[in-house]
C-alpha cells in the first residue's frame, strides 16, 4: 500500500532537531523537509539528522538544492561540483556530452548515501548572462543544448535511484530580476515561451519526475504567478505538455511570491494544481499554513511517495569507487578552467 504524505515542505534552523521541530514533523500535513547549508556540518552529522527525522515518521521526503556552482548546500566530504554551465561548456568542447550523466549519478549517489531523497535539479532555465539569479546555473543559453545536457544529467540521477525535479517552470532565464527579493515580471508572449523555455519541458515531459514553479509573473499571458495559476499548471503543464509528475511550488516566503498572506498563497497553490508547497525561513507562517490545511480539509497525497529514493548507496563503498574517482578528477580540471 502506497503511503500518503502531507503536502507542506518546511525547514529547520540548526544542525539538530528542536522539540518544536519534532512536533511539527509529526503533523500529518508535513510531508517534506528541505535542508540548507546551515543544517550541515559533515556527512555523518547530516546522515544522523536525516535518520532522526525518518525515525519520527517515514512518510516524509528530504530535499536539498545541490546543483553545483553557486548552489551547493553540502560540502566537505561531498564532491565539489562546478556550475552546470561550466560542465556543459567542457562537455561540448570535448565532445563528451555523456559526462553530464556521470555528474548526475555522482551528485545523486552522494546525497542518497546521506539519506536525502531529492535534489531540486536540474535547472532547465535558458540563460548565460540575462538573469541575475540563474546565469551559470543553467546548462546553456540554447534550447537544444539545455535539452541534451539536462537529459543526460537526469539519466545519471535515475541510475543512482533519485527522481528529477525540473525548474523553474515555465522559465526564469528571460529576465534580470531575482524573484527571491522582488516581484518579477517577464513581458514575453506565449509564442516566445513556446519557442524557447516551454520547449524544454515538452521534450523532457516523460523523463521528468517533478517540476518546480517559477515565481515569475507573465502579465501578457496570465494574471497569476504559475504556482497559483490553473492556466499554467493544468492547461499548459498537464494538458498541453502532457506532464503527469509531481508539481512543487517554489518557496512561498520569497518576495517574488507576492504579498498575499502565506495561508492564501498556500491554498491557492493547492487549488491551482501544486502537489506540495514550500514554506521556508518562517516558522510562524508554516504553522499557520498547517492550520489552514486543516481548516480547508487539504487531502494528503499518495503521489509524493514516487519521489522517495529508489536505491540504497553505501558511502564507504562509494568513496572508494573508481568511477567516483574518475569523475572527481575531471571535475577538478573543469573547476580550474577559466
Amino acid at each position: 500500500m502506497i503511503k500518503k504524505f502531507g503536502r507542506l515542505m518546511l525547514d529547520i534552523n540548526g544542525t539538530f532537531l528542536s522539540d518544536e521541530d519534532k512536533l511539527l514533523i509529526e503533523n500529518k500535513h508535513v510531508g517534506g523537509l528541505i535542508l540548507f547549508s546551515r543544517n550541515f556540518k559533515s556527512f555523518h552529522q547530516i546522515k544522523d539528522l536525516i535518520t532522526e527525522i525518518k525515525n519520527i515518521k517515514d512518510n516524509i521526503i528530504i530535499a536539498v538544492d545541490q546543483e553545483g556552482g553557486r548552489v551547493q548546500r553540502f560540502n566537505k566530504e561531498f564532491s565539489k561540483i562546478p556550475s552546470m554551465q561550466k560542465i556543459s561548456n567542457y562537455a561540448k568542447a570535448n565532445n563528451d556530452d555523456l559526462f553530464l550523466k556521470e555528474v548526475g549519478w555522482l551528485i545523486s549517489s552522494e546525497l542518497i548515501a546521506s539519506g536525502v531523497d531529492i535534489n531540486f535539479a536540474p535547472v532547465l532555465d535558458i540563460d548565460d548572462s540575462t538573469s541575475s539569479v540563474i546565469g551559470d546555473r543553467a546548462f546553456a543559453n540554447n534550447v537544444s543544448e539545455v535539452i541534451k545536457m539536462s537529459s543526460n544529467f537526469i539519466d545519471g540521477m535515475h541510475e543512482a535511484g533519485m527522481s528529477s525535479t525540473g525548474k523553474h517552470f515555465p522559465g526564469h532565464g528571460g529576465i534580470y530580476a531575482d524573484s527571491h527579493i522582488e516581484l518579477v515580471k517577464d513581458l514575453r508572449l506565449m509564442n516566445d515561451l513556446e519557442d524557447k523555455d516551454i520547449k524544454v519541458y515538452k521534450n523532457l515531459a516523460k523523463k521528468l519526475d517533478a517540476v518546480m514553479c517559477a515565481h515569475v509573473l507573465f502579465p501578457n499571458i496570465n494574471k497569476d504567478l504559475p504556482s497559483y495559476s490553473s492556466f499554467w499548471l493544468k492547461d499548459i503543464l498537464k494538458e498541453n505538455i502532457k506532464f503527469d509528475g509531481l508539481i512543487f511550488s517554489d518557496d512561498l516566503g520569497m518576495l517574488g511570491a507576492g504579498d498575499e498572506s502565506f495561508t492564501d498563497k498556500a491554498i491557492k497553490s493547492i487549488e491551482a494544481g501544486c502537489d506540495m508547497i514550500l514554506v521556508c525561513n518562517n516558522r510562524n507562517e508554516a504553522i499557520k499554513v498547517i492550520n489552514a490545511f486543516d481548516e480547508n480539509n487539504v487531502s494528503l497525497s499518495g503521489k509524493i511517495f514516487n519521489m522517495t529514493k529508489k536505491l540504497k548507496v553505501d558511502w564507504d563503498k562509494l568513496i572508494k569507487s573508481k568511477r567516483r574517482e574518475i569523475i572527481k578528477e575531471k571535475l577538478k580540471q573543469i573547476e580550474e578552467l577559466r
